[in-house]
């Protein structure tokens, strides 16, 4: 799901990019994918039609890893999130690729170090995690291992910020990296907040959607702390946080969902009803927003 979306950003940042698969009729439907990231960029005038066509060019497939790998300067391995198939593939990556290649992972929650575990060269080796869809959402977190070496990180970064995207770096391995620590924060205190009867599922999102959510694009989380005053702010902090969710496992009410089988979209019933299509349509108002934001910061530029 994330490889073509990653092979089109590094595309259209430059880069010879080879989509790999375990078959060339799986590289060839990854291959068609990036395409259709390229051409969605190109009809919306994110990319000029000569940018696009270069783009096009750039991009390979191949079900070949060794003749991938051997000549790569980067490879981003964006497989299943398991840890033992990683650590396996790393080492696999690290004796067939070139001793400066960078070995990076696009795992959203596993410990980077723990994936690096079995290789020798450690230093090489990090996670970038882009968000979904990655043609779309500029982010990407660049997190470092208890051994990456700081020029790998560096110089990573620098690469991702001239193909277009918005890297941030985590310095330390920890659980959840950066985005998903401050996203699974606000999932456990909202699974509270229904459990507890405070407020709705849908309002909850209402207000996500229609508040806070709404201003972040350009005023951040901690730019509104120091305006309004931090010893505001403690204050907040003190008699809030008595009364938010403070277990360490999931709350009751997302524990309850998942037992009785409502695990989201994919079976119709999760915080919310899902309707045959429903979810393709939220796919899609979620695309058209980050398009059209993508275009009013490209008419800034």
């Amino acid at each position: 799901m994330m490889g073509p979306g990653i092979a089109a950003v590094l595309a259209i940042g430059g880069l010879q990019a080879t989509l790999v698969s375990r078959s060339q009729e799986g590289a060839a439907q990854g291959l068609e994918q990036a395409l259709a990231r390229i051409e969605t960029l190109r009809a919306n005038k994110l990319l000029d039609d000569e940018l696009a066509a270069e783009a096009v060019k750039r991009l390979g497939t191949t079900a070949n890893l060794e003749e991938a790998a051997g000549g790569a300067d980067i490879f981003i391995e964006s497989g299943p999130e398991n840890l033992a198939w990683k650590q396996d593939f790393f080492v696999k990556l690290e004796k067939i690729t070139g001793s400066q290649a960078v070995l990076a992972s696009n795992t959203s929650g596993l410990s980077i170090t723990a994936i690096a575990h079995l290789a020798q060269n450690r230093g090489r080796i990090l996670t970038t995690h882009f968000w979904n869809p990655p043609h779309l959402v500029p982010l990407v977190e660049i997190v470092k291992a208890e051994h990456t070496e700081d020029e790998v990180a560096l110089r990573v970064r620098d690469l991702l910020a001239a193909c277009g995207k918005t890297p941030v770096m985590i310095h330390k391995d920890r659980p959840g990296q950066l985005g998903n620590r401050l996203q699974m924060a606000l999932v456990r205190e909202a699974a509270n907040i229904i459990g507890e009867g405070i407020a709705s599922a849908e309002d909850i999102d209402l207000a996500l959607k229609r508040g806070l959510g709404l201003r972040y694009p350009a005023y951040g989380l901690l730019e509104h702390q120091d305006i309004v005053g931090l010893d505001l702010a403690g204050s907040i902090c003190e008699y809030v946080g008595r009364d938010l969710y403070a277990g360490q496992d999931a709350p009751p009410y997302l524990k309850s969902l998942i037992a009785d089988g409502h695990i989201g979209a994919k079976v119709g019933q999760g915080f919310l009803t899902w309707p045959e299509g429903k979810a393709d349509e939220v796919r899609a108002r979620r695309d058209k927003f980050l398009i059209e934001f993508l275009r009013s910061q490209l008419a800034k530029a």
